[in-house]
């Protein structure tokens, strides 16, 4: 098994590490609001002798925190907001902290804490051998939101990389060279004149027929859009009773696709569906475009590389009370079936092994596709919870916040630290790395998704 100075110091930190994890767990903030995390993870990196920046690029719980010295700079990126409504004990029952609450239901209290211990032990190896190299810590805010790093990138962030990791907790440890879906979001809203609905309608122009219409016209235009495009919305505002002819409607939609060509052109097809509902009910339509990202750009190379790190690094040994919570949270899944029926669950409820690099695209979007436009970016997962855990649910929650996914993250930054320093002690994978991303991008360059004239989202109260 591969032991290094860099994995070494994962494991000295282990208790500042889980601590600051359990804190972000115990203090669940959203999108935008994440102030705790940001302070205590501040606080953390600069207690290890890092230069640390909060509040930059017009984020107020944004992080940059740097050491070293020049090359190979390698980035880690951290995320800490968690999602609306998802508030879990650590329980293999749903049972919220506090009904109707945020938790940690994707597992961020682990994410952006693996990044931090995974600069901790790269720094730690730099520093012991001599060796030269700059670690950069990027706190990135609203990652559940889809927009954080695109706000970020806006103003500059990632460009003093060579090169970056991103980490997140999963049911299995794995990696991939597949593509996730970017992504553009906007609330349509629609003005219209009130009526008596029976009294005198023909004197009322509804705002809730044009979001109707528009509805229509949207799921006409799936037909019509290439197979990789998806297009999903809900209703936020309709009126009030039936009576009255509603002169406010509202509906929120997101366009994905595998490409930022694709988003675009559907999103402008959207938009000329708006824009015929609203004639055709005679109502005023105001787009409040809320951002997009990119979609995902894995690198092969480095991909490869973090893989067979990962092979060498020694997995976590789950306890026999880890594996009976698992297995009691797996049969309470309603993917449990079709997890069994995989056979993924025959060794055990908990991932036990390393899964083959494969090409696995899939519809779910990350901001971190933003980064992977503007510098070579590898995603690393590894097992924090279940094997039949469905995404963002309370039983990822529960082991987020358990030694389950404790284990799992630090796992991750040991993979992380071990890897980057691969790239340390041989600039050539650096340049191949820079080689291959030039390639993938084939002459485009990243244009942020997230116009100068929106403003970021400031801290409210949870």
């Amino acid at each position: 098994m591969l032991e290094t100075i860099a994995t070494k110091a994962v494991e000295k930190n282990e208790a500042i590490l889980t601590d600051l994890a359990k804190r972000i767990w115990d203090n669940p903030e959203t999108a935008f609001n994440e102030v705790k995390a940001c302070e205590w993870t501040a606080e953390v990196l600069r207690n290890a002798g890092f230069t640390v920046e909060t509040g930059l690029y017009g984020m107020p719980t944004s992080i940059r925190a740097s050491w070293g010295k020049g090359h190979p700079v390698v980035g880690f990126l951290g995320e800490y907001d968690a999602l609306p409504g998802l508030s879990q004990k650590v329980s293999t029952e749903k049972e919220p902290v506090c009904a109707g609450a945020p938790g940690q239901g994707c597992g961020h209290n682990l994410l952006g804490v693996s990044c931090v211990g995974a600069a901790l032990g790269m720094k730690a190896e730099l520093e012991e051998r001599g060796l030269e190299g700059t670690v950069v810590f990027y706190g990135c805010p609203a990652e559940e939101v889809l927009t954080g790093k695109a706000f970020m990138a806006r103003e500059g962030a990632f460009r003093d990389l060579d090169v970056a990791f991103s980490w997140h907790g999963s049911t299995s440890n794995n990696l991939s060279t597949g593509t996730m879906t970017g992504l553009n979001s906007a609330i349509f809203h629609f003005k219209g004149i009130t009526a008596h609905a029976g009294g005198d309608p023909h004197n009322g122009r509804s705002a809730l027929d044009a979001v109707e219409l528009m509805n229509v016209g949207a799921n006409y235009l799936r037909e019509h859009v290439t197979s990789d495009v998806r297009i999903h919305y809900v209703i936020k505002e309709g009126g009030t009773a039936p009576n009255i002819v509603p002169d406010n409607a509202s509906v929120w939609y997101y366009v994905r696709a595998m490409s930022r060509e694709a988003i675009e052109d559907t999103y402008r097809r959207l938009i000329l569906v708006a824009e015929g509902a609203a004639h055709m009910t005679e109502t005023q339509l105001e787009i409040e475009y809320l951002g997009g990202c990119y979609n995902t750009l894995n690198p092969v190379m480095l991909t490869n590389l973090t893989h067979d790190v990962m092979e060498q690094i020694e997995m976590p040994h789950w306890t026999d009370e880890e594996l009976a919570f698992a297995d009691e949270l797996n049969k309470k899944s309603q993917q449990y079936q079709a997890v069994k029926d995989s056979g993924k669950l025959e060794n055990g409820p908990l991932c036990t092994f390393v899964e083959p690099v494969a090409k696995r695209d899939g519809y779910g979007s990350t901001d971190v596709g933003d980064v992977q436009h503007i510098v070579p970016c590898v995603q690393v997962m590894t097992a924090t919870c279940n094997l039949a855990a469905p995404g963002h649910s309370w039983q990822i929650t529960s082991c987020a916040g358990m030694s389950i996914g404790m284990k799992g993250m630090l796992f991750g930054s040991k993979v992380m630290a071990a890897t980057a320093m691969k790239l340390v002690e041989d600039p050539k994978l650096v340049e191949q790395a820079k080689e291959e991303f030039n390639k993938q991008m084939n002459g485009r360059t990243y244009n942020c998704p997230i116009p100068k004239e929106i403003p970021v989202p400031q801290p409210q109260n949870n």
